[in-house]
């Protein structure tokens, strides 16, 4: 059985729910992380999320161990820093101020995007069309990260239970395929555009970052610090463009 979904039952039918369970991050065997997520993909979770925080800057070795029914992975060290030297912004509920944010992120993603490629508008409100989602299909629970180049065409996309997880494994398969950074490369999640969505973006220096839903100020307030096309509501052929809008053609 796919380790991503599992049968309940309702109103009498058997109905397929996403997985959600624990997976810890080890580095060089000493715990650093625990976040909720749909199986799948792990490796790339775990990298993509310790690239996003700065930690490293290549692909490490990594695998999943026998601890807890698979659900702890374990990665090559060392670390660029001391983790405790440096907050983890992880929910949008954390407290902290914008200006000690966006000096937390510009600390780790360095000066802000290059100039990155220039799209059409009509182009960027079509990308949650091509944003594949066999899980979210099968069980409307699911969101969903896709990486496309500047033509549109999706190069690879992920889905977990959450959204920054959903990132973070997207961008930890361009790191196992050395494609990192993503200056010529398009984001779209399937949902709402939040601080910790453009910080990651950002650190995988993705010039373009387009959602489905709505951008918080916070977000906004980063990807403009950062230099990045932030585009929200995307659907039915129309989106709005927060940021950057020197890349959007009309």
């Amino acid at each position: 059985m796919d380790p991503m979904f599992r049968e309940v039952e309702r109103d009498g039918e058997l109905d397929a729910v996403a997985v959600e369970e624990p997976l810890e991050i080890r580095v060089d065997g000493e715990p650093l992380s625990v976040t909720m997520r749909t199986p799948g993909h792990d490796e790339e979770l775990a990298l993509g999320f310790l690239y996003g925080e700065g930690l490293i800057d290549e692909a490490r070795p990594v695998g999943l161990t026998d601890d807890f029914a698979a659900n702890t992975i374990e990665v090559g060290g060392p670390l660029l820093r001391d983790p405790g030297q440096r907050r983890f912004y992880t929910t949008s509920s954390c407290g902290v101020c914008g200006k000690g944010a966006l000096e937390e992120v510009a600390a780790v993603a360095g000066p802000p995007l290059g100039s990155g490629p220039r799209v059409g508008r009509e182009l960027l409100a079509t990308l949650p069309e091509r944003l594949v989602q066999p899980g979210f299909e099968r069980t409307g629970g699911l969101h969903a990260t896709g990486v496309f180049d500047a033509g549109g065409e999706l190069l690879w996309s992920r889905e977990d239970v959450g959204r920054h997880n959903a990132m973070d494994k997207a961008i930890g398969r361009a790191l196992f395929d050395g494609t990192l950074p993503l200056a010529e490369r398009l984001l779209c999640v399937s949902g709402r555009l939040s601080f910790e969505l453009v910080q990651k973006a950002a650190v995988a220096g993705a010039p373009i970052l387009v959602g489905v839903g709505a951008p918080s100020s916070l977000a906004i307030e980063l990807a403009a610090d950062r230099g990045m096309t932030l585009a929200g509501f995307a659907r039915r052929g129309r989106v709005n463009v927060y940021t950057g809008a020197h890349r959007v053609l009309d």
